[in-house]
């Protein structure tokens, strides 16, 4: 049996008062979404690990299956892995968001969804300006980017820019972890302290802000009336990781695909041992190119075992706080790839089995992620469904397989 997960990211929400309190998936037109519910079996998944922040890199290895307390290293050592950057001992990656910050607030993390185009002339530039031995900037995809720091210490305290939108800038400026203020030696193969790796990285930010504040991108993009990029965040800092490959726990998977436009995600296909498939037109927002990422996904399901199919539009819509946005791309997954992949594979010789399923959810009223248990389901040809009739988050709590954790939702779809 091959193995197919679709991936919403942020698809979860929370009861909206102007929708009748239903959540945005039970206010969505989703047919083919409650087809596979009705037909298969349904439940609910804890996807962040207690002690981690509910980001979409911890989510995302805990719906693979990873232990995250053995192996997380933070979300920029997997963009690192996407990009093609191979970290070094000693060598820390952080994800660099470009971000627009207005009046001193932290007006948006995505610079008004810069293009990747004009982000790398930015971030090249950045790398002309501020570029040493010790600290590189490599350019990504849109407004997520990579810094590496040689002899950078972890332990520091930073605050994803998604998770403060309208807040001032200063107060959420680097820290090193509470206890490690008074480090004076480098420790662990570091060349620098907690305090010291903070300082610097507070130092590249505001520098950043000078040099990007005229640079004619960024003037031309205020002319058109666009938000500029005008400063770094650089956030959730590690080491290379060390992550079995998923034919490791499962060797029925002789070969497995990832399809995402998210560097992050790309990089835990990496370490998990999974070919990236680059898809033209997909884009991380609500205008992806959803025809060619279905047509990628079911090109690879005919040579391989298993497809990761991660599609980021609704968690976007959330950080936006776009209510009638994110119901169009939770019906947008529904009808142009749930739908057009259960079709192709529901008669297939060689049975395919279909979990779908959100990482987190991204509430519109928060506009961040929140580590509540997410609805997923599971259907394949002859399974036994269980009384759910709809895919929601409140018709999951009565789903069969009760509420998951750790590795428990990977095993039960694999193991089929």
């Amino acid at each position: 049996m091959k193995h197919i997960i679709i991936l919403g990211d942020g698809m979860a929400d929370w009861p909206v008062k102007a929708l009748g309190d239903k959540t945005l998936l039970q206010a969505s037109h989703t047919p083919y979404m409650d087809l596979l519910a009705r037909t298969g079996r349904t439940g609910r998944l804890k996807t962040v690990a207690d002690g981690f922040h509910p980001g979409s890199e911890v989510a995302n290895m805990s719906v693979l299956g990873y232990d995250l307390p053995k192996v997380y290293e933070g979300r920029g050592p997997l963009e690192a892995a996407s990009i093609g950057v191979d970290l070094k001992p000693g060598e820390m990656a952080m994800r660099c968001n470009v971000i627009c910050i207005e009046n001193d607030l932290i007006k948006n993390h995505s610079a008004g969804h810069i293009s990747t185009e004009e982000a790398d002339v930015l971030v090249k530039f950045l790398e002309e300006k501020l570029g040493s031995d010790r600290v590189r900037f490599y350019t990504g995809v849109q407004y997520r980017h990579l810094l590496v720091i040689k002899g950078g210490d972890k332990r520091i305290a930073c605050t994803p820019p998604h998770d403060v939108p309208l807040k001032p800038y200063r107060p959420l400026l680097v820290k090193p972890e509470p206890g490690t203020e008074h480090i004076t030696t480098p420790e662990g193969g570091a060349e620098l302290t907690p305090t010291q790796t903070a300082d610097l990285i507070n130092d590249l930010i505001l520098r950043s802000q000078e040099l990007l504040k005229d640079h004619p991108i960024n003037q031309k993009r205020m002319a058109t009336g666009k938000d500029p990029a005008n400063s770094i965040w650089p956030w959730s800092p590690g080491y290379r990781p060390q992550m079995e490959r998923l034919s490791d726990k499962f060797p029925q998977v002789k070969r497995g695909a990832v399809i995402s436009a998210v560097d992050l995600i790309n990089g835990i296909g990496y370490y998990a041992g999974l070919r990236r498939l680059t898809v033209e037109g997909a884009t991380g927002l609500f205008d992806t190119n959803y025809e060619n990422k279905v047509a990628a996904a079911l090109e690879a399901l005919k040579t391989d075992d298993f497809v990761y199919l991660h599609i980021e539009a609704s968690d976007e819509a959330g950080h936006e706080g776009n209510v009638p946005l994110k119901i169009q791309t939770i019906e947008n997954l529904d009808s142009r790839a749930v739908g057009p992949i259960y079709e192709a594979v529901k008669d297939w010789d060689e049975p395919v089995a279909i979990a779908v399923l959100p990482d987190h959810p991204t509430p519109c009223e928060l506009r961040t992620h929140t580590n509540e248990p997410i609805p997923f389901l599971i259907w394949y040809p002859g399974i036994e469904p269980d009384e759910v009739q709809t895919f929601d988050e409140v018709a999951a709590c009565s789903g069969s397989y009760g509420l998951l954790k750790e590795d428990e939702f990977i095993n039960a779809f694999m193991n089929r």
